[in-house]
């Protein structure tokens, strides 16, 4: 079988630089929820941001995903008032387990000059600043990526919501829902996750939940989001809930802890470990244990909840790609971005 890297850098991102200077680069996140395309312009240091609906091809099939990611990104062309063609680079850091389909899609569509990458790889530029270190990403979905110091990447999850991603709000959705079966038939220990069940999704009983999610069914998107209740009644005390998000922790925790093995980062001093997503905003009860799993092996882990849009990510490697990284700094790139979200809302 082969165990070669689940993903290899492009050789445009592993030997940086190969493409000529220009004034603006474009950056795509595409993920499970919604894609957010962004024009950075190189000498204003001005973002053009567009929002998008979602764009993993394992949720919505590869001809809806390519649809979602170039509508986007003409949007935010037409954001910046510049054409295609004035770009010096774009990357596309897209939400799925395998974007073969949709490099092939995306240059059929644009041209060979637009870089289509597995989202991780964007979550791992945007966590180290694209230098040796790990992402983890743990959003509606999750996934793990890092860089080790001799070049080495190693990908670990990212299997999608049916054969994987542990610790994702996906997961902590459909588990919180099993919980609340378990406590209705007897199986499991009581839980308020239950009553919170019925009340989020607006159904008579937990047995019209478990109808509800084969019948009709309902999308990744919507599990996901319950898992900000399950997050809320760990904090009040559900210890039901708690142990959800501490097994959820531990697990994506192992993750990490075996890319950082493939790489060679668990040998050194220290590395930074960006952690990328909106479960990470439950804080130390996900933070706390997943940390822990990590430096069990790997004691030289740095871990930080990224505060950067992961499409940040996707115009960091477009920088690296034209030979002009740090050309805007990560402080000046957070800002915009968060300046042209808040304007989104």
């Amino acid at each position: 079988m082969n165990r070669d890297s689940l993903v290899q850098l492009p050789s445009e991102l592993a030997h940086p630089g190969s493409r000529a200077n220009g004034r603006y680069v474009l950056g795509v996140d595409g993920g499970a929820t919604k894609t957010l395309a962004a024009v950075l312009d190189l000498r204003d240091g001005v973002v053009h941001l567009a929002e998008g609906g979602p764009s993993n091809e394992d949720a919505i099939g590869t001809r809806a995903a390519v649809d979602a990611l170039s509508d986007t990104a003409a949007q935010a062309l037409a954001r910046a008032e510049i054409a295609a063609g004035e770009l010096a680079t774009a990357v596309l850091a897209v939400a799925g387990t395998d974007t073969g389909a949709i490099v092939r899609q995306v240059h059929a569509a644009h041209s060979d000059e637009w870089i289509v990458v597995n989202d991780v790889v964007g979550a791992w530029a945007v966590a180290t600043d694209a230098q040796p270190g790990i992402g983890a990403i743990s959003g509606t979905g999750s996934n793990v990526f890092g860089v080790g110091p001799d070049g080495r990447g190693w990908r670990v999850g990212g299997w999608g919501h049916l054969l994987g991603d542990e610790g994702s709000g996906y997961w902590l959705g459909t588990e919180s829902i099993r919980a609340a079966l378990r406590d209705r038939d007897g199986s499991g220990e009581q839980t308020a996750l239950s009553d919170a069940a019925v009340e989020f999704f607006g159904v008579p009983s937990v047995d019209a939940l478990a109808a509800l999610v084969y019948s009709k069914p309902l999308t990744k998107g919507e599990i996901a989001a319950f898992a900000v209740r399950t997050c809320a009644l760990a904090e009040s005390g559900d210890a039901v809930a708690q142990a959800l998000y501490e097994r959820g922790a531990r697990e994506l925790g192992a993750q990490v802890a075996v890319v950082a093995r493939h790489t060679g980062l668990d040998e050194v001093d220290a590395f930074p470990l960006g952690l990328i997503g909106s479960v990470f905003k439950a804080g130390a009860l996900f933070v706390e244990p997943l940390v822990a799993a990590v430096r069990e092996t790997a004691p030289g882990a740095r871990a930080s909840v990224v505060e950067m849009a992961p499409v940040g990510g996707s115009l960091q490697l477009a920088m690296r790609v034209c030979g002009c990284a740090g050309a805007v700094t990560h402080e000046h790139l957070q800002q915009q971005l968060d300046a042209a979200l808040a304007d989104a809302r």
